[in-house]
């Protein structure tokens, strides 16, 4: 099984390319995901990897995603080599993306120019500002 789920802060906006044989989008983008650990003494090391979009993905990520912002990404571990012009061979490791997310807290967009709603898992509000499942406080609940 080949899957990768990785959360971090984009290091530079997405670039965006297009093939030459079919013109499809692709966008490419590096995450600094934080290391778990921190040894004694030491700063918190982060790594750096790159990943790559394809098609509406890649046209979603080069829309809303910006230097700096917290994303998360599942994909697949890809690797794959070429020679340049020089003839020398070159190999690279990158995730091809198959979802990506918007991973930063609400508050912290707040402060930003962001035009979205990153929140996840939270019931749409009807116009009165209510939602259809809301639960009193006088109901009793079977948990």
């Amino acid at each position: 099984m080949n899957k990768v789920i990785l959360m971090g802060r984009l290091t530079r906006d997405p670039e965006v390319r297009y093939t030459q044989t079919n013109n499809t989008l692709v966008s490419s983008f590096s995450l600094a995901v934080n290391r778990r650990f921190v040894r004694q003494g030491e700063e918190r090391q982060a790594d750096f990897v790159n990943i790559v979009a394809w098609s509406k993905l890649g046209e979603f990520c080069s829309k809303y995603f910006k230097k700096g912002q917290q994303v998360g990404v599942i994909g697949r571990l890809q690797t794959r080599n070429w020679d340049d012009d020089q003839g020398q061979k070159h190999y690279i490791t990158e995730v091809v993306a198959e979802e990506a997310y918007f991973a930063d807290s609400k508050r912290d967009n707040e402060s930003g120019s962001a035009n979205f709603d990153a929140t996840f898992g939270t019931m749409p509000e009807t116009a009165s500002g209510n939602s259809d499942f809301e639960v009193s406080s006088g109901d009793d609940l079977p948990f």
